[in-house]
């Protein structure tokens, strides 16, 4: 696995919420139609004691969900602990931990940053590492399928 590509998509805070979002949404859509994805994973919400801020996460993930769609490109979401076993074998691994990790499974000279690249990248490590097994899954599915259909049908 390696990183095609990695970054964040900063907005500021003098912006009005609308404008940010807009700006996030922009992004995506140009990143999207350079890289053609097939995926896009994104980290669930996590509702701590922050509600403000979560609040503006989930704003934000339904832009990229948005952009996503609008490319034809499914989506996957993952929770934290998920992404933290999938890059450290621990849900309870801390961001240094996480970053380091990410930069070690992706080869690069040093751990990613800012931190939220660093998890953009966990949770696409996070994604490909599933991403097997459901294939694995729905081949068996479509096969079980096709026997039951020719089970009936003969």
């Amino acid at each position: 696995m390696v990183a095609l590509d990695g970054g964040v998509v900063e907005t500021t805070a003098d912006l009005p919420m609308e404008q940010r979002l807009e700006k996030i949404h922009r992004a995506l859509r140009e990143l999207i139609a350079w890289h053609e994805p097939r995926a896009m994973a994104i980290e669930e919400i996590y509702f701590g004691k922050n509600v403000r801020s979560a609040m503006a996460v989930g704003q934000a993930s339904g832009v990229a969900m948005l952009a996503a769609a609008e490319h034809g490109v499914g989506c996957f979401a993952y929770t934290p602990q998920a992404i933290k076993m999938a890059v450290c074998g621990s849900g309870g691994a801390g961001k240094r931990q996480v970053q380091r990790m990410v930069g070690t499974l992706l080869g690069l000279p040093e751990p990613p940053t800012p931190d939220h690249a660093a998890d953009a990248l966990a949770v696409a490590i996070c994604h490909g590492g599933s991403s097997g097994h459901r294939g694995a899954v729905a081949v068996a599915q479509e096969a079980t399928s096709k026997l039951r259909g020719e089970r009936v049908a003969g």
